[in-house]
């Protein structure tokens, strides 16, 4: 059985990006992807309630928006085995450096990640299609729009493995540092999805189960994309069934940081149905303007999670080798990019506020609350773009603890803070009970930083054990 890794001196190589790079030049080849890969897929999300807006039925509109935390689940069952599996294969390619034995247990991991994904989606998706009917009305689905919502909903569900599958194969390759061919099969995703959209609702007029089916159909493309690079350039990912194992040391690290992402996606489901919830009550002005607020927000946010997200491999390479100094020359890097960009666009559209409100509300009544709603949100995502980046370094680290307790403090925190702040500060204490819970979420992860360090080095100094007083010692510098 071969154990070979490719060279990591090899300049432009995805393992180079990881291994030895200008720290400027790995965090472009890592990042911008994601952050593009993102950015298309948001522009899709509008392009793609525009195919339905088309069909002038406001019920069929309800039945996307009812069935959307369908996807929100979907993602967390991949994010289980996708996010974990990821995060353990980078630190191996790390420790092969050191030990190139290390580069065998890569096949099994990836194989446990995809299949375990497909089992759980299909387990998640029948049960579902078995209770379709108490799962429609719990998301909200009443009256005429039950059987739109029943269609979108059943679709997606058969759906589910392809779904759990697809996300998976995406982590397992940015794992490897090729973020340049996420971005392609994510847009190449996209791109499929607007042809089947254009022919399932436009040209055979089947509404929106024919919008879920041309999701399901293109994550089917994204399989193949991924499943065909990783068979032809990957020399250590393995998909076979033949290497799928249930060994504890898989397992482990796996769901340790997996199941931090199961909850995480829990928890913004249910914080989503609540916000929105109580900003109903206060008619729809005021929800549309918060509606408006999260989309601009966006493109900052998306940047940012590129950032975020896509440092992880190197951050967990770097652990796993024992490379002490490109760990903290990450981190830092990192850290001020994040910064900088959060700076940037918070200035840019604290300034330009109301001229930027007024492209998407037409009501001038508005503007003053959109302001305020801005700003809370400006200053939520410098608060969150740092709280991703600790949750990521946890995530690399394998330290399976902190990275669950970061993935679940913003809910258990913001469903408490928004139903008191209602009801003491009205409007405005919704409007600032995301920006106090990033605010304690960010506290709450540096505290953990700060708690974690001795554990990081001394899981630094197993991976260069040749290091490890080195490494020691400089963490406690």
């Amino acid at each position: 059985m071969s154990t070979a890794i490719p060279q990591a001196d090899t300049v432009g190589s995805n393992r180079w990006y990881l291994a030895s790079a200008p720290m400027v030049r790995a965090l472009i080849h890592l990042c911008i992807p994601m952050a593009a890969a993102m950015i298309v897929g948001a522009v899709y999300n509008v392009i793609n309630a525009g195919f339905i807006g088309s069909l002038h039925d406001p019920i069929l509109l309800a039945a996307v928006t009812f069935g959307s935390p369908i996807l929100g689940l979907v993602m967390a069952v991949g994010g289980v085995f996708g996010v974990g599996g990821s995060a353990l294969i980078s630190r191996l390619l790390g420790a092969a450096e050191n030990d190139p034995a290390k580069a065998a247990e890569i096949k099994h991991v990836s194989s446990f990640a995809v299949w375990g994904a497909v089992i759980a989606g299909a387990i998640v998706g029948a049960a579902g299609l078995i209770f379709l009917s108490p799962l429609v009305a719990l998301l909200g689905a009443h009256g005429a729009a039950v059987p739109a919502t029943s269609a979108f909903v059943g679709v997606m569900l058969a759906f589910v493995p392809v779904l759990a599958a697809a996300f998976c194969l995406e982590q397992i390759v940015r794992a490897e540092g090729a973020a340049r061919q996420v971005m392609i099969g994510l847009i190449a995703s996209t791109v499929a999805n607007l042809v089947f959209d254009v022919l399932f609702i436009l040209v055979l007029h089947w509404g929106v189960a024919g919008a879920a089916l041309a999701v399901g159909l293109s994550n089917v493309v994204t399989i193949v994309y991924f499943v065909t690079y990783l068979t032809r350039h990957s020399e250590n990912v393995s998909l076979a069934p033949k290497w799928f194992t249930l060994s504890p040391a898989v397992l482990k690290p796996v769901f340790g940081v997996g199941v931090g992402e199961l909850l995480q996606s829990a928890f913004l489901i249910v914080t989503s149905l609540v916000l929105n919830n109580l900003a109903a009550n206060y008619g729809d002005g005021p929800l549309a303007a918060m509606g408006v607020a999260v989309r601009i927000a966006q493109v900052p946010e998306f940047l940012i999670m590129g950032v975020t997200l896509g440092i992880l491999p190197l951050l967990a390479y770097s652990f796993g080798k024992g490379d002490a100094a490109r760990l903290s020359a990450s981190i830092r890097s990192s850290a001020v990019t994040v910064g900088a960009i959060a700076l940037l666009f918070s200035i840019i559209v604290f300034v330009f506020r109301d001229q930027v409100f007024s492209l998407f509300v037409s009501d001038r009544s508005l503007l003053g609350l959109g302001a305020i709603i801005i700003t809370a949100q400006l200053v939520s995502m410098i608060f969150n773009g740092f709280t991703g980046l600790i949750t990521s370094l946890f995530q690399a680290t394998g330290r399976a603890l902190p990275a669950t307790v970061m993935s679940v403090t913003q809910g258990v925190l913001f469903i408490p803070i928004v139903i008191l702040a209602n009801l003491w500060f009205g409007l405005d204490g919704i409007i600032w009970a995301l920006t106090v819970s990033e605010g304690l979420v960010l506290v709450a992860g540096l505290v953990m930083w700060f708690a974690s360090r001795g554990a990081i080095a001394r899981g630094l100094a197993e991976g260069s054990p040749e290091r490890a007083d080195e490494v020691l010692e400089g963490a406690d510098a």
